[in-house]
């Protein structure tokens, strides 16, 4: 049965940018946690459930989520003179910012320094089983282009990766999805020489 995704208001993005913020999606388990939530609202129980923890591990997770500003509230539930609590993001994409080092005496003014997760080297370690059972849909590529064009085309592919974050919940398999664009060492072919004399180009 088809469900809209996730069922609760959303914002498309939230910057995450503090060192606290990176912290908290650095840890392999709170990242499972902001994946499940995406899909729709969870309570701790349901979330201890799906990622087969101790419920207090993942109240603690689900606590410094909350702390860093990418998980909230959306919904309570009565449950026998209890408060439940269901668990959602705060956006359905985490916008990777900047942090400001400290200005250390004598130096120039501290310049924005960009912080990121290397999601690629996350799928390659969790792709490892499906590579293995020959069920790795995968590709690689590398093109010379422009920086804008780069960026262009990277605004494409993230489109892509949202219509992939909204589908409808089914099956009984999730999928992982992970793209990555980045300046490569990989060689590139010089000038064309120019043609002989006679404008003979070959035979």
């Amino acid at each position: 049965m088809s469900i809209n995704t996730p069922d609760y208001e959303i914002a498309e993005t939230v910057t995450v940018a503090s060192p606290e913020q990176l912290r908290a999606i650095a840890d392999p388990l709170r990242s499972t946690l902001l994946d499940l939530v995406l899909e729709r609202a969870a309570t701790v129980a349901e979330l201890a459930t799906a990622v087969g923890r101790p419920k207090s591990t993942v109240a603690h997770h689900v606590g410094v989520l909350v702390d860093a500003g990418m998980l909230r509230v959306v919904r309570t539930r009565r449950v026998r003179a209890i408060d439940e609590r269901f668990y959602g993001r705060t956006g359905r994409t985490l916008v990777i910012g900047v942090t400001r080092r400290p200005r250390e005496p004598g130096q120039p003014a501290p310049q924005d320094v960009p912080m990121c997760v290397n999601a690629l080297s996350v799928a390659a370690s969790e792709s490892v089983p499906a590579h293995e059972a020959d069920t790795l849909y995968s590709t690689l590529r590398h093109a010379r282009i422009p920086a804008g064009e780069a960026s262009r085309f990277w605004r494409r592919v993230e489109a892509l990766v949202d219509e992939f974050s909204a589908l409808p919940r089914e099956g009984d398999t999730s999928y992982g999805l992970a793209v990555g664009l980045y300046p490569s060492e990989q060689p590139v072919l010089p000038p064309p020489s120019p043609p002989p004399p006679g404008g003979d180009t070959g035979t």
